[in-house]
């Protein structure tokens, strides 16, 4: 079986295993979440922070994003351009969303207040699937990849950090990386905070 037909099934079967999690699970999991990522002190350092609005079952951020706008954090959603690279959007309680051509919201905001992924310091970032060592398995549009391969050229952890938001489900063995691939500095799930940086 080919590396590409080992993912897409890989995928399929993560998309159903979270499509089939009872609303009383994902709850939880949103508060577990929160808990687990104030043990990263960039949550409460840093200004600017990137990360999603959660759709098709993803991992709610709705209780950090509160947490972080009471802390006066600007927080920001990705925007998808066309040449499969994101800008961010600051979100606020106010903001307007509109559904993208994937249908995920997005912040309806003009052009130049949109900002770049490199002027962010922390970024929460959605996955299919993810292993210890930083490897994420993504939708396969590569919008995260190409947005962050900046990030390939330098010493890591770097500025954004990148944190995978996933339920801890979706970790498995091993994940053999693409070239292209930008790896995850940690990972938070509802469970635990996983340090994926070399020792």
């Amino acid at each position: 079986m080919s590396t590409a037909i080992a993912r897409q099934e890989l995928r399929q079967n993560l998309r159903e295993q979270r499509a089939n999690l009872p609303a009383a699970a994902r709850i939880a999991a949103a508060q577990g979440l929160l808990q687990q990522l104030q043990q990263l002190p960039e949550l409460s350092v840093d200004e600017r922070i990137g990360g999603y609005f959660a759709v098709n079952g993803e991992l709610s951020l709705h209780l950090v994003v509160a947490h972080l706008w009471r802390q006066g954090k600007q927080f920001h959603l990705p925007v998808a351009a066309r040449a499969r690279q994101l800008r961010f959007a600051r979100y606020s309680a106010a903001s307007t969303v509109q559904p993208n051509r994937f249908g995920i919201p997005e912040p309806q905001v003009e052009s130049k207040e949109l900002v770049s992924p490199a002027s962010l310091e922390l970024v929460l970032v959605p996955l299919l699937g993810f292993d210890r060592r930083g490897h994420r398995l993504g939708y396969g549009g590569g919008f995260y990849d190409s947005s962050f391969a900046f990030l390939q050229q330098t010493e890591r952890p770097a500025t954004p950090l990148l944190v995978g938001i996933g339920y801890s489900f979706q970790e498995v063995a091993t994940l053999a990386p693409e070239s292209w691939d930008v790896r995850l500095d940690f990972i938070a799930t509802e469970r635990e905070l996983i340090d994926c940086t070399p020792a």
